[in-house]
């Protein structure tokens, strides 16, 4: 009996040895095989790593969308200015002051960020929509609480101011604004505008000479603007009636 266990276990061995011989002479055989289908394998790994990093990401930006992530106060003054300017440019203007049910107005802007960049403009887009809605004393309020020193928004805010004095019939404050408004930052738009609104104002002061100034300078200055094409009507006028 242990002679035919012995026999037994022989063959078995001899087959198992048998057997990884076949195997190892396969794997000679099979290289380039092998080595392509490890590659395959490495590049399908690679690739799955990738789109599931890549989905993480787009997941995570879609979070921060609805669930932002902290961000500064200056910023958070921009956002809240760019929901309340889009009201302003729709003419909307009871909703830019006060705001919707998901967004504040530019008035509880200007109380919250009044410190910051954004928080100023708030405070020109809330002038100028009292101005639209023709409450001039407000108006004036918010657009002189207008401190930036922008190249456009600072000389409009105060050329906005005169054009709010005029409405109310303060033609001396009026003229002040406007000749602040030609000497902050000139440049070609917002300047010729205001040469020109500070002449009409003179002459409907009476104040000829004044009115001439401000529409030579013009003429001089901006040759090119859109106003200065019309101008040589008025100075033609004032001219012929200061002889």
């Amino acid at each position: 009996m242990a002679k035919q266990n012995t026999k037994q276990g022989d063959e078995r061995l001899e087959n198992v040895e048998e057997a990884l011989s076949k195997t190892e002479l396969w794997i000679e055989n099979n290289q380039k095989t092998l080595w392509i289908i490890l590659i395959v394998l490495l590049v399908i790994a690679f690739g799955i790593f990738g789109i599931t990093k890549y989905n993480q990401k787009r997941n995570q930006e879609a979070m921060n969308q609805i669930f932002p992530q902290e961000i500064s106060f200056e910023e958070q003054a921009a956002q809240a200015v760019d929901f309340a300017s889009y009201y302003v440019e729709n003419e909307n203007y009871a909703a830019a002051l006060n705001g919707d049910e998901e967004h504040l107005g530019l008035l509880d802007i200007v109380d919250k960020y009044g410190s910051t960049k954004s928080g100023k403009l708030a405070a020109y887009y809330a002038g100028l929509s009292y101005l639209k809605q023709g409450d001039y004393n407000n108006a004036i309020t918010y657009l002189k609480k207008y401190t930036n020193d922008d190249k456009i928004f600072a000389p409009m805010s105060l050329g906005l101011i005169g054009d709010c004095y005029l409405q109310l019939g303060d033609q001396q404050n009026a003229v002040s604004y406007y000749e602040k408004a030609t000497k902050k930052s000139p440049n070609e738009f917002t300047t010729p505008m205001f040469l020109v609104k500070l002449g009409m104002t003179y002459e409907i002061m009476g104040n000829n000479a004044k009115a001439l100034e401000a529409y030579k300078t013009l003429k001089k200055d901006y040759p090119q603007s859109n106003e200065a094409f019309e101008i040589s009507k008025n100075i033609a006028n004032l001219e012929q009636k200061m002889k």
